[in-house]
């Protein structure tokens, strides 16, 4: 799953009191008699400090709310930020719905993250009118089943975040790099590093902090999107291709070059996620591999002395300008709440256009998905380019980690981990994948 580091770290007990006190199925429960509305966000829609305070005036969600609360009185709208650990967040999120105290709107990931939890969420077929249904787009990404008759198991909101490899631009000069034309193949990525290597540098060719798995997870969205294409990973979902395939496994053996080259920080294998920008932009790498949910902060910590370019797919591929991402965001309502009128409501408000251009404008992480977006909005230059990049590719390939359920999720990110070092081979990742994909699949 496209991991965000945006919202707040909340842990342990706190969490855990904070998501009780605020949890559904008191709809009286507002200030002044109010009917309340609660909602989880993972730290998609928010936007906080690391010690988890709120900074209002670049919040989305917070924005938004106080909106919706001014034109309707009668309403308040709790917003509780959960843990920013996508594992994490899932088990807090179906042991509250086992119990039947979860909250009334969850924000999530788009694909698997939804779809899994289908036995919890309110299918929201129905809840617009056609006018926004056609402005949208993405409602394939959180129909359950993928398929076109399925229900709708939440709203897709913003145009996707996409994965790239960033650039230190000076660095890269340093070490007489020409990136006017980026690498066309991944092997010539991996040529390009290791002209870093020798160039003499004091930087790695690759800041990576691939802790949890997930910048393999970016990588192989790539790398066996241009393989097979855009429906890649929601053809082995319906089982039309297998987790095992070839595609698979030299997507691995490609992704794990990285570290047995040399080309990494040393400690890439244990430098978490909540890090993972940290050493790039302190100069410790020239590339680094990571997502357009970067976007505003690697500007405002590096200036112009920032450059971008689609992560590049093996030699020969057959889809050779494959853009791996896709709608990142879904807005669902729980099927056990006990305000999902009011919760709808608040859903169409914030499926109006000029709702998801604020949303843009405040986080520059992605395009808005609407047709009726004001494309002025978008000011951050990496944000342009690579909105302009989209435009050139041949198959955008919606991730493994976007389409499957939680637990194959889980594995995925595990065997990434290990296959980077080393202590699993490639043949063995996709061969757990399968093993278990055949069980969750059925």
């Amino acid at each position: 799953m496209r991991f965000t580091t945006r919202g707040a770290l909340a842990v342990g007990a706190v969490l855990a009191l904070g998501l009780a006190a605020c949890s559904s199925g008191d709809p009286d429960a507002g200030e002044g008699g109010q009917t309340q509305i609660v909602i989880w966000d993972a730290g998609l829609l928010t936007k906080s400090t690391e010690d988890g305070e709120i900074i209002e005036e670049s919040s989305f969600l917070t924005q938004a709310v106080a909106m919706y609360e001014e034109e309707h009185p009668d309403i308040d709208i709790e917003v509780v930020q959960t843990t920013g650990d996508i594992s994490a967040t899932a088990a807090q999120f179906q042991a509250a719905s086992i119990a039947g105290d979860g909250p009334d709107i969850r924000t999530s990931f788009t694909g698997g993250n939804t779809i899994s939890f289908a036995e919890f969420l309110l299918d929201l077929d129905g809840t617009f009118d056609d006018a926004t249904v056609d402005d949208l787009s993405g409602w394939n990404t959180v129909r359950e089943g993928y398929a076109e008759d399925g229900a709708l198991l939440g709203m897709p909101y913003g145009g996707g975040s996409y994965f790239y490899v960033f650039y230190n631009k000076e660095l890269a000069e340093q070490a007489g790099l020409d990136l006017s034309e980026p690498p066309a193949t991944w092997e010539d990525l991996l040529d390009v590093g290791q002209q870093v290597q020798d160039s003499g540098v004091e930087a790695a060719p690759f800041w990576i902090a691939n802790l949890e798995g997930y910048v393999g997870a970016w990588v192989i969205a790539a790398l066996v999107g241009g393989e097979l294409g855009s429906d890649a990973f929601t053809q082995m979902y319906n089982q039309e291709i297998a987790v095992d395939d070839d595609a698979m496994v030299r997507a691995y053996e490609a992704y794990a070059e990285l570290y047995s080259r040399g080309l990494t920080n040393p400690d890439a294998g244990s430098v978490s996620n909540g890090d993972a920008s940290l050493g790039f932009v302190q100069g410790d790498g020239v590339f680094y591999i990571s997502g357009g949910w970067e976007n505003a902060s690697l500007t405002e910590a590096m200036g112009d002395n920032i450059g971008v370019f689609p992560i590049p797919v093996l030699e020969g591929a057959e889809y050779p300008n494959t853009a791996a991402g896709g709608p990142n965001i879904a807005i669902s309502i729980t099927n056990y709440s006990e305000v999902q009128e009011e919760a709808k409501d608040f859903l169409r408000f914030l499926a109006e256009p000029e709702m998801i251009d604020l949303y843009v404008e405040l986080f520059q992480v992605e395009a808005s998905n609407s047709a009726s977006a004001d494309p002025s909005v978008i000011t951050n230059p990496l944000l342009q380019t690579q909105a302009e990049m989209l435009v050139d590719a041949d198959a955008v390939v919606f991730p493994f980690d976007n389409v499957m359920p939680q637990g194959l999720i889980d594995l995925f990110y595990r065997v990434n981990a290990t296959t980077f070092l080393g202590t699993t081979t490639p043949e063995d990742a996709v061969g757990q994948l399968q093993d278990l994909a055949s069980t969750e699949l059925g």
